[in-house]
């Protein structure tokens, strides 16, 4: 990973939970989850770009003769080409549009602040209140008490369940080569960011950004500058935020994608704002200016793409059952409004 990590997930593949597989001469690995016969990758493939479409051609061989079916998740127009132009790509492939993740030359960074006021003034609001930004060591942040319950004020006000697969919650847990910074004030923690490493591109992914209640306003954009100009110190030529789900900066088009999944995916994001804010986090990503908005996919490399691919990532992400994990987010959902009754 440390050698070939491309992919701004790749480092994801570590966390718990993921099976590993690995190429027959040892210089692959590929990270996923089997749900209901779908071995869903994250990702693309850790390789050498050489490598990829022999290695995309292997790992097809081996879940075909597991009788499962593969499907890539948060993959680039890269691994998109490749399965694309792979024998075993050869019948056209599925794909669907996820959204988009915005990304950044964490060495231009002053640039970007100096020409958005916006943001200057958010950053002041945060350090007029007295919050000031440090880099904590990994023996520090591993088993903090207080990191550990500023990420359970973070998780109540989520209105899903905590998620698996790529947005595990405790990426503290494992912090060997991740980058920790905690928000203070007036010798409080009340915030943190966690960065992971994706080295084959000099750069990092911001994986998580924790709030407590104690945390004033601009504490989230004070993180993001504080972790921008800290990686760039460090040589880092990108950066970026992550993936905006059913981001409106998406352009991606297929015409392999069904009209059944352009209604589903356009359903969740009218109706599924009571437990996921799309909107929300796509303008917050959006207000850093970003320089570029790189396009995020699902692949089924079979395709056209199955409803039996779409239950398995719902599947991958909450831990089993998609019909658990609604159960669980409607119980969850009483509860908060009990707990806001009960303020009130």
């Amino acid at each position: 990973m440390l050698r070939h990590g491309w992919n701004a997930t790749a480092y994801q593949i570590l966390n718990p939970g993921f099976a590993l597989w690995f190429s027959g001469a040892g210089d692959a690995v590929i990270g996923f989850v089997r749900r209901s016969g779908v071995r869903v990758v994250a990702g693309a493939p850790v390789c050498a770009p050489a490598r990829l479409r022999d290695v995309v051609i292997e790992f097809a061989g081996s879940a075909r003769d597991a009788g499962d079916r593969v499907c890539y998740f948060g993959a680039g127009e890269r691994l998109e080409e490749t399965i694309r132009s792979s024998s075993s790509g050869a019948r056209a492939c599925g794909t669907v549009a996820l959204g988009a993740q915005p990304s950044w030359d964490p060495r231009r960074w002053p640039t970007i602040i100096a020409r958005r006021a916006s943001l200057r003034a958010q950053l002041h609001r945060a350090r007029n209140k007295g919050v000031t930004i440090a880099r904590w060591s990994a023996e520090r942040a591993h088993n903090s008490p207080e990191l550990a319950a500023l990420l359970g004020e973070w998780l109540e006000t989520l209105g899903l369940p905590p998620l698996h697969f790529l947005i595990e919650t405790d990426t503290i847990a494992l912090t060997r080569d991740r980058r920790i910074f905690v928000a203070d004030r007036a010798g409080i923690a009340v915030a943190y960011l966690v960065a992971s490493p994706v080295p084959a591109r000099r750069g990092w992914l911001i994986e998580q950004i924790v709030r407590g209640r104690g945390a004033p306003n601009g504490t989230s954009e004070l993180l993001v500058d504080a972790a921008m100009r800290a990686l760039a110190d460090e040589g880092a030529e990108y950066v970026t935020l992550g993936l905006a789900p059913l981001s409106r900066q998406s352009r991606h088009a297929s015409a392999a994608e069904p009209a059944w999944l352009r209604f589903v995916l356009r359903w969740v994001r009218a109706h599924g704002r009571r437990f996921y804010d799309f909107d929300g986090l796509d303008r917050f990503k959006s207000k850093f200016a970003p320089e570029h908005w790189e396009e995020i996919i699902a692949i089924d490399d079979r395709g056209p793409f199955s409803m039996r691919a779409l239950w398995a990532i719902a599947a991958a992400f909450g831990g089993g059952s998609p019909v658990s994990l609604l159960g669980r987010t409607a119980a969850r959902a009483v509860a908060q409004e009990v707990r806001w009754l009960a303020r009130r």
